[in-house]
């Protein structure tokens, strides 16, 4: 196995409070993606994060962001900023799979869910393939 991917595996067996002295505020939202393909992080993946408007069913773009090497996009959003309500997460997994070689069958992955407890901690992962993918509420 090479050094890089036992990083990784240390990366995901290890628990995450090991954190840097100025690290980013912790978010109540956090996703993780998943090449589920080739069993490794969805790295350098464009994201973006927005809310929908209740009075005008529009969409307000609240972050943008790119996945870091494990996959994960950290600071999404503060807990000032995070109210109730309808997001969507958009993921734009043609110019991830560009960026690795190969095809993919879905231009881009929306995920729309939404929050009635703010207070609480969400997880939103995406696991994927060139032909598939999945979602659920973790933790």
């Amino acid at each position: 196995m090479s050094a890089q991917r036992l990083q990784q595996l240390k990366g995901h067996i290890l628990p995450d409070y090991k954190v840097a002295p100025m690290a980013e505020p912790v978010s109540p939202l956090s996703t993780h993606v998943l090449n589920i393909s080739l069993g490794v992080p969805g790295s350098n993946m464009a994201l973006s994060l927005s809310r929908q408007d209740t009075s005008s069913d529009t969409w307000s773009l609240v972050t943008n962001g790119i996945t870091n090497h494990d996959g994960r996009c950290p600071g999404l959003i503060t807990k000032d900023n995070f109210i109730a309500g309808v997001y969507k997460l958009r993921f734009e997994t043609q110019q991830y799979w560009e960026s690795v070689g190969e095809a993919s069958f879905y231009p881009y992955v929306e995920i729309v869910f939404t929050i009635r407890g703010p207070g609480q901690k969400y997880h939103i992962p995406l696991l994927m393939s060139r032909f598939s993918y999945s979602t659920y509420r973790g933790s």
